[in-house]
């Protein structure tokens, strides 16, 4: 992905609050840890090409981040009150998990939420193929159509409900 497009613009500025929030449970001081943002900001843009289109960018950019996280710690090994990198280690992959955790509970409310806006038919159709032992040959011969009609109408009617997941974790990331 190229730093400059609208596209890691957009997503590097919607992901400034959890990057923080990730380093400050790293590094409680908030003045450096938005030192630390500043940095992994940079690395972020500069590795811009390294990040893959379709995967977690939060996580990746909470991952670029532990790696600054953890220069950091190496200089301040001096002070007395360092956490050991075990602890670090693990608060890391507590935030990591929280991170995944909240994504899924996102996308999943926005899931229902978009499920509650199909037509009522389509609702249906969804929540039959997704029923124990539920088959679209199952659901052709139920409904009187072919499977390629069934298959064909469910193919349009996830396509749509992505596309209102996307909208709805977009509009509620902005607002």
């Amino acid at each position: 992905m190229e730093p400059d497009s609208e596209e890691f613009v957009r997503l590097l500025t919607e992901a400034q609050g959890t990057v923080y929030g990730y380093i400050v449970s790293l590094i409680p001081d908030r003045s450096r840890a938005r030192d630390l943002l500043q940095e992994t900001n940079i690395t972020l843009w500069r590795k811009a090409d390294n990040f893959e289109e379709g995967t977690n960018f939060n996580a990746w950019a909470c991952r670029v981040a532990y790696f600054h996280v953890l220069a950091f710690r190496r200089k301040m090994a001096r002070e007395k009150l360092v956490f050991d990198d075990d602890i670090l280690d693990y608060l890391a992959e507590r935030n990591d998990e929280r991170i995944a955790e909240e994504g899924v509970r996102n996308r999943n409310d926005a899931l229902r939420q978009c499920l509650q806006k199909l037509p009522e038919h389509h609702r249906k159709l969804v929540e039959a193929r997704y029923q124990p032992g539920a088959s679209v040959q199952k659901i052709a011969n139920e409904a009187n159509r072919t499977v390629g009609a069934i298959s064909q109408t469910l193919y349009r009617i996830r396509h749509n409900l992505m596309i209102c997941i996307e909208k709805t974790l977009a509009a509620r990331e902005s607002g």
